[in-house]
């Protein structure tokens, strides 16, 4: 099994947060694989603005999640493991990277982010997230 080290964003603007729509048309979180050298955090950062074109900081420290799937490209199975970050957006501004296979995306409520995520790990993520996030408000 090829294991990857991933670093990604949950992003706040008010109350609100950011998801993505992929090519499978699943909504999910920003992130990305972290290479040799990188640091997790640079990394949720850089993927953050990469993916949805969003200029943000990092707040804390979310957590990790991994999950495993099987990569057809590959024809092997995958295990990423993800280092995640609760961010604040800067400003109101996204723009969603086509050309990284993403469909959609935009800022929503968190009950509306919570109907709409595909994974029920990235729905707790959300939840656990967001409550920290308005304690450190």
């Amino acid at each position: 099994m090829l294991v990857r080290n991933c670093a990604g964003g949950v992003v706040f603007l008010g109350e609100k947060v950011f998801l993505l729509k992929n090519e499978k048309d699943e909504w999910v979180l920003p992130k990305g694989v972290i290479k040799n050298g990188d640091y997790p955090d640079e990394v949720a950062i850089q993927r953050v603005k990469e993916e949805a074109g969003i200029n943000a900081e990092i707040i804390t420290s979310a957590g990790n999640t991994n999950y495993e799937f099987f990569s057809v490209t590959r024809q092997r199975p995958v295990c990423n493991k993800i280092t995640w970050y609760i961010m604040k957006s800067l400003d109101d501004k996204y723009e969603i990277n086509k050309s990284e296979s993403f469909k959609d995306g935009a800022y929503f409520s968190i009950e509306e982010a919570l109907n709409k995520i595909t994974y029920s790990q990235d729905k707790s993520l959300i939840t656990v997230s967001y409550s920290r996030y308005k304690a450190e408000q």
